[in-house]
């Protein structure tokens, strides 16, 4: 039986400010990642306020890589003459202030503030890089499941057409049964989170961890681009889309990691 979608994207309404599906689904993702991050710090003894420092750089570099990100790779010819628009939460239409919160964040960009964020602190803090990424590399994929959910009910990054049973019809967008991409890539991502603790439990060689997140996440996130509508219009002319050719290179980093990194050093 095809689904019909019709949530609202905000959960409630005050005024001239409301809470989203997709705000909640971000602050699980956060919630989760430090949770589980917490206990892998205090088995592997790691000096307490370590992961209360690092909660603020990734945070950090995820919203701004994922900001920068949209704006550079999907949408540049127009920040290119809104540039506050990419830092303030408004968009300036018709001579009017409207608030729209921050539109447009891309998870390729994310993966980059991501690795910035890692190796500053890495560096601040005296801690291998390596191994920070490995740990981080147990969590990314969890707290990406629960941002794609988001995702769904904003009733964004939806898939093409599809008459499989399991379409769903994204009645703010039309009335066409469409491949649910979002959950797609949710689904794949708790897979994957679940294959990463798996793995980081039988004591992988330094850089496998990480290596295989990439490898793992972005070859399906190139896989499902496949059902996907482009985001944006100048896609249409591509073989691939935008989010495939950012996939690509992070899929080889992957590799690299997981079959020949060879780590020196030490937390």
């Amino acid at each position: 039986m095809i689904l019909s979608w019709d949530v609202s994207p905000e959960m409630f309404r005050l005024g001239g400010l409301s809470l989203r599906y997709y705000s909640v689904a971000f602050m699980l993702a956060i919630l989760a990642a430090y949770t589980l991050l917490d206990r892998i710090f205090r088995q592997e003894q790691v000096p307490p306020g370590t992961l209360d420092r690092l909660l603020v750089y990734m945070v950090t570099g995820t919203l701004l890589g994922a900001r920068f990100g949209h704006c550079l790779f999907y949408d540049a010819a127009y920040y290119k003459t809104h540039v506050w628009e990419i830092f303030l939460p408004v968009a300036f239409r018709n001579g009017q202030v409207e608030f729209t919160g921050y539109e447009g964040l891309a998870s390729h960009g994310a993966a980059v503030g991501i690795l910035l964020a890692a190796w500053r602190f890495s560096i601040k803090y005296r801690l291998s890089l390596t191994w920070l990424l490995d740990r981080l590399a147990i969590v990314v994929p969890l707290a990406g499941s629960l941002i794609r959910i988001g995702n769904f009910f904003n009733t964004e990054i939806i898939g093409l057409p599809s008459t499989l049973p399991w379409a769903v019809i994204f009645t703010r967008v039309d009335a066409q049964p469409r491949h649910p991409a979002q959950l797609y890539e949710a689904f794949c991502y708790a897979l994957i989170f679940c294959w990463q603790l798996y793995r980081y439990y039988q004591s992988p060689r330094p850089g496998q961890l990480f290596g295989s997140l990439l490898l793992l996440v972005f070859t399906a996130r190139f896989c499902i681009e496949f059902v996907k509508e482009n985001q944006v219009a100048f896609e249409n002319g591509y073989l691939l889309n935008m989010g495939q050719l950012l996939s690509l290179p992070l899929v080889l980093l992957g590799i690299y990691f997981f079959k020949f990194y060879k780590a020196y050093g030490e937390r």
